[in-house]
């Protein structure tokens, strides 16, 4: 008897068929979901880590590039006082991680590219068209955030981490602001107590162009008590008055990064664009280059520059000499100068008519200073010899040359020529002994020439700076002492003389463009010596000194600020609400649409009709 196979029925399936059906997929389902978390979990474990091992390197000093997780990511510790791209946003400076995508390795461009490349330049900083490469997707940005927040965690006890977990810097994501909200930076940052991780604050950064912002402080403020369940609340605000930036002389002159800009703070803050009160805190930034084209110190910066040359030439054996500013040859000048003061010789008047020399060439080389540095009418001879030399020197063999017309004249008794005490540079020393007809041989070969000028190039520059300081009763000579101290090596002496003529730079910079009191630029001054004794040259570092409101208000109270800011708390510092506007972005790696320079119009700028407005909002998650 054969078996018969029935086939089902469509319509009326067995009535165990759901059941196992549901059971299959609850198990399909259960192993997907599975693997989703241990998948988690491991990425997890992996990216915490590279954080860690990240983060116990650079505690021990060891410095490395960033580190790349999953091939396209790199995440990189920067420090605190490195530069930090969100400096425009956070406003502190403290140790953070940055994750972003691994830049794209360029290929070296051939010839022909090169050449099409210079047509588009313009094209390409004008649009941004490379900017952004480095940003995430807001899903990407999300899911590291994740796990950054499981690995913290404590009850995540499932995770293969030691135990207790170490608690690591903040973790700040670039992203590409593609979603609708414009998101441009997703940051963690965990809350803990001396020994736990208690939780983590999760911060959201928006950023656009916005010309006709409308934002009311009393909006800003019920969103931030509705999204934190609190009660009372802070508003503090900040301003930042650019009161004075150098530009391009023109295309081919690049700007100075000389920049002078006042930050006031203060709280309350009673309406939005509120004008800073005079009960406020403010500082002073102020960061100079040296050798400002147009600035007043421009021909004593070339004398420091010529120095540099010299001790540089010392140092390599290889002297780049700087092009004449004389049209007579250095021979020629100093021919000539030795002539007139053998002339004055002759008729015994010569301290009185070197006087009158000193006063001609102290105004020629300092009349471009003439109005903040007191013109120096006591220039002896071997100062008004690197006058003449420092301006028109183009060789070895001229330093040879002229230094022989000197002891020459010296060795004749032909010159007598006065020096201020205290010099122990060799021509000062031949000088002297010419004074009793008896005088050393020297021999002008290898470095002695070089040598001979840099020393009195070096004794004529620190009295030209402590006629500056104690002439204008910024400092005393105690106060100097380390910068004019002939106690340590020529190299070290032209170090120091170079920091001895920034801190000029910021002193006159300062008088000229904020015109302050005395009493400001005398702690200005102070500051900038005692920063200068501990530490190298270091033309980018901001010095910063505290202002009363009512001593500088002429400069900002009619002024627009170049960013304006509102912080809004309740007592937690982690948990905020910050707007802000300010005219230029403060995010680096988003491209913002910028109007097109036929909208401009003869009464504005583009900085005059852009702003910019950003926000900060948080959510606060707590793990017990």
């Amino acid at each position: 008897m054969g078996v018969k196979v029935v086939p089902a029925r469509k319509s009326r399936p067995r009535t165990s068929a759901p059941g196992a059906h549901f059971s299959l997929a609850v198990s399909g389902l259960q192993s997907n979901w599975g693997a989703m978390w241990s998948g988690a979990n491991r990425a997890a474990e992996e990216f915490y880590a590279g954080l860690l091992q990240e983060f116990d390197e650079n505690k021990k000093g060891i410095r490395k590039d960033p580190f790349i997780y999953e091939a396209d990511i790199q995440v990189q510790l920067i420090s605190k006082g490195q530069p930090n791209p969100l400096k425009n946003i956070l406003h502190e400076n403290e140790t953070i991680f940055i994750v972003e995508k691994v830049p794209l390795e360029k290929e070296e461009p051939s010839p022909i590219e090169e050449l099409q490349s210079e047509d588009t330049a313009i094209s390409d900083l004008s649009t941004g068209e490379n900017v952004g490469l480095l940003a995430l997707p807001i899903g990407r940005a999300r899911q590291l955030i994740g796990f950054y927040t499981m690995a913290h965690n404590p009850n995540m006890t499932h995770l293969k981490i030691n135990r207790p977990v170490t608690a690591l810097p903040p973790l700040w994501v670039r992203c590409d602001g593609s979603d609708p909200e414009g998101i441009s930076w997703l940051g963690a940052e965990l809350i803990s107590t001396s020994s736990n991780i208690t939780g983590i604050v999760l911060y959201m950064v928006t950023c656009k162009v916005d010309k006709n912002f409308s934002v009311n402080l009393e909006d800003l403020k019920k969103s931030h008590k509705k999204r934190h369940h609190l009660s009372t609340l802070t508003a503090s605000g900040f301003a930042r008055y650019e009161l004075f930036k150098s530009t391009a002389l023109d295309d081919t002159v690049a700007a100075s990064q000389t920049t002078i800009t006042l930050d006031i703070s203060w709280s309350p803050v009673d309406e939005i664009l509120q004008t800073p009160p005079l009960s406020s805190t403010a500082t002073l930034n102020i960061k100079v280059e040296s050798g400002e084209p147009r600035g007043p110190l421009s021909q004593l910066h070339r004398e420091l520059k010529f120095l540099l040359v010299l001790a540089d030439g010392l140092r390599t054996g290889v002297t780049e000499w700087p092009e004449p500013l004389e049209a007579k040859s250095a021979v020629q000048l100093v021919q000539e100068f030795l002539n007139e003061l053998s002339k004055l010789n002759e008729f015994g008047d010569s301290t009185k008519k070197d006087t009158e020399i000193v006063k001609h060439d102290a105004a020629a080389v300092d009349g471009s200073i003439e109005c903040l540095l007191t013109v120096r009418g006591d220039l002896d001879f071997a100062e008004q010899l690197w006058c003449k030399m420092s301006s028109s020197v183009i060789s070895y063999q001229d330093l040879v040359k002229c230094f022989s017309l000197v002891i020459q004249s010296l060795q004749r008794g032909a010159i007598q020529p006065w020096l201020h005490s205290g010099s122990n540079s060799l021509l000062s020393k031949l000088i002297h002994q010419s004074y009793y007809g008896t005088m050393d041989t020297v021999s002008l070969s290898g470095t002695v020439p070089v040598q001979m000028l840099l020393e009195i190039g070096l004794d004529k520059l620190k009295k030209d700076y402590l006629c500056f300081f104690i002439g204008q009763e910024l400092a005393s000579l105690n106060h100097l002492e380390y910068f004019i101290s002939p106690s340590v090596d020529t190299q070290e002496q032209v170090h120091r003389v170079q920091k001895l003529h920034h801190i000029l730079e910021i002193v006159v910079s300062c008088m000229l463009f904020i015109k302050p009191q005395h009493e400001l630029l005398f702690s200005l001054t102070q500051s900038c010596i005692k920063y200068y004794e501990q530490n190298p040259l270091d033309e980018q570092h901001i010095f910063q000194l505290p202002v009363r409101p009512t001593a500088v208000k002429d400069l900002y109270q009619n002024e627009k600020p170049q960013k304006w800011r509102v912080e809004i708390n309740s007592g937690q510092k982690k948990v905020k609400t910050v707007w802000q506007l300010s005219d230029s972005p403060p995010i680096d790696h988003l491209n913002f649409h910028r109007p097109d320079f036929s909208e401009l119009t003869l009464s504005g700028s583009l900085e005059e009709r852009i702003s910019f407005t950003n926000m900060v909002t948080c959510s606060q998650v707590h793990f017990k």
